[in-house]
């Protein structure tokens, strides 16, 4: 919290404690920094270098190791959770990125340390079955906003969380396996796995999971889900939202959106999914980095970041 200090008819002797208590005693161990947008935006172009990142292809294994390499560039603590999925005749290997920020349950104590998840899934679709053109829906998606715009909003708070670390401790989830069946079975593997194997660590105050929000056109509604599941926490992000003026972030009902969020809220965590639903491109070949805008990458980071300074 900023507080504005005045100096008015105090005498010389209550000015320098006062200036001694500033410099020696700062009121405010965490200051915020400043969510760089265009840095995310590189990190949202750099997973679509490597192609479509289905699992079992190539370039989502070469995404697996990037986007572990990086998150150890800023935590001391980085869990590759691998789990192998058997879907229809397949046997996927896939793997939940889990990376710890912030305070320690350790350093807080005896004062409990809140702890906050944000989560976004890392893999891409297989296949485009929502393209106009029918003969191409067999070829599988760049996913350029579903889903490497979450992944590149966390991977650009991660950068922030290492600059300046939180009295928040933050658990960072990339899943796997989202997006990649035609049936609700066969989808949400990562979070399901995760949530059948939460150990206490993972286990936040709240969770926030951010899904499909790099669209140019940004348009966030509520989710129904989210909101019988955790309505404290939609309303403490919406009325920060209004608080800090964010376009595109509208407090009224839309869509529910069956995502990640549901097998954590079936595990007990109160979670809520920031969702554009109203994307065009959706599971098409269109999907591409053009249709994204680093500024609606960063209406969703400076949200998440002043939740988390502000705690």
């Amino acid at each position: 919290m900023k507080r504005k200090l005045a100096f008015k008819s105090l005498g010389f002797v209550c000015g320098v404690f006062m200036l001694t208590s500033i410099l020696f005693f700062p009121q405010n161990s965490s200051a915020q920094p400043v969510f760089d947008a265009d840095r995310a935006f590189k990190y949202l172009e750099k997973q679509c270098d490597f192609g479509p990142r289905p699992p079992g292809s190539a370039a989502h294994k070469k995404t697996r190791d990037y986007l572990i390499s990086e998150l150890r560039k800023f935590s001391k603590e980085v869990i590759a959770q691998d789990f192998t999925c058997q879907v229809t005749d397949d046997s996927l290997a896939l793997t939940n990125i889990i990376a710890f920020f912030g305070a320690s349950e350790e350093k807080s104590k005896p004062v409990r340390t809140r702890k906050v998840l944000l989560a976004a899934h890392w893999d891409t679709r297989p296949f485009a079955d929502r393209d106009p053109d029918p003969d191409k829906r067999h070829l599988p998606i760049l996913g350029a906003n579903d889903a490497a715009s979450g992944v590149a909003i966390l991977l650009e708070l991660a950068r922030a969380f290492h600059s300046n670390p939180p009295d928040t401790q933050v658990i960072m989830v990339l899943f796997d396996g989202e997006d990649y069946g035609k049936t609700i079975d066969e989808m949400f593997l990562g979070s399901k796995y995760f949530a059948r194997n939460l150990e206490d660590r993972f286990r936040p105050d709240y969770g926030i999971l951010i899904d499909m929000v790099g669209d140019k056109d940004l348009d966030i509604y509520v989710e129904p889900i989210s909101k019988k599941a955790a309505p404290d926490v939609v309303k403490m992000v919406w009325e920060l939202a209004e608080k800090l003026r964010l376009k595109g972030i509208h407090n009224r009902q839309g869509p529910g959106v069956l995502d990640d969020h549901v097998p954590l809220i079936k595990a007990g965590i109160k979670c809520i999914d920031i969702i554009d639903f109203n994307y065009p491109y959706w599971h098409s070949l269109e999907d591409t980095p053009d249709k994204c805008s680093p500024k609606s990458l960063e209406t969703i980071g400076r949200l998440l970041l002043e939740l988390i300074y502000s705690q």
